[in-house]
């Protein structure tokens, strides 16, 4: 066959399907059960994409539906290889990974937060990052300590 009746790559689509790797964050990867449960579904879903894109004749077409996935597939299979599964707190006297927090903030605000890991963080359905700055202010306190100072300020209320 004459390569001038072959599909070449266009550098359009060379730059579709050239995704950089997701960033691995620098932190342990703790997690709850519920987290690890959703990070293998996740790596399930990607993995998945990718077997249904191979199915897709023109090749160019086929690696621009298998970028996504597949860069995907690499992050959660790392995720998963490097996750350490952090049991729920047997204790509620001290605010700990897996621990649900109530506080109180400097402006009369109460908020009701699950410190989860990385990955299942979700701010809006109840859930904060044990590395973001509000867990690592409230980690180790009990009800009625103060963590922080100023508008920062967070009043324990009660911890689950």
């Amino acid at each position: 066959m004459s390569v001038a009746f072959t599909k070449e790559e266009s550098a359009e689509t060379a730059s579709e399907t050239m995704l950089p790797d997701r960033p691995i964050s620098p932190h342990p990867n703790l997690v709850t059960a519920a987290g690890m449960k959703a990070l293998e579904a996740q790596l399930q879903a990607a993995r998945g994409a990718c077997e249904a894109a191979k199915a897709i004749e023109d090749v160019n077409e086929r690696r621009r539906q298998e970028a996504i996935p597949s860069r995907d597939a690499r992050y959660f299979a790392t995720r998963v290889r490097t996750a350490q599964l952090i049991a729920d707190p047997t204790t509620a006297d001290v605010v700990a990974f897996g621990s649900t927090v109530t506080f109180k903030r400097a402006d009369g605000r109460v908020q009701t937060y699950r410190i989860v890991g990385e990955d299942e963080a979700d701010p809006k359905v109840g859930s904060i990052s044990f590395v973001s700055p509000v867990a690592r202010l409230l980690m180790g306190k009990a009800v009625g300590d103060v963590a922080g100072a100023g508008e920062q300020e967070l009043e324990i209320i009660a911890i689950a």
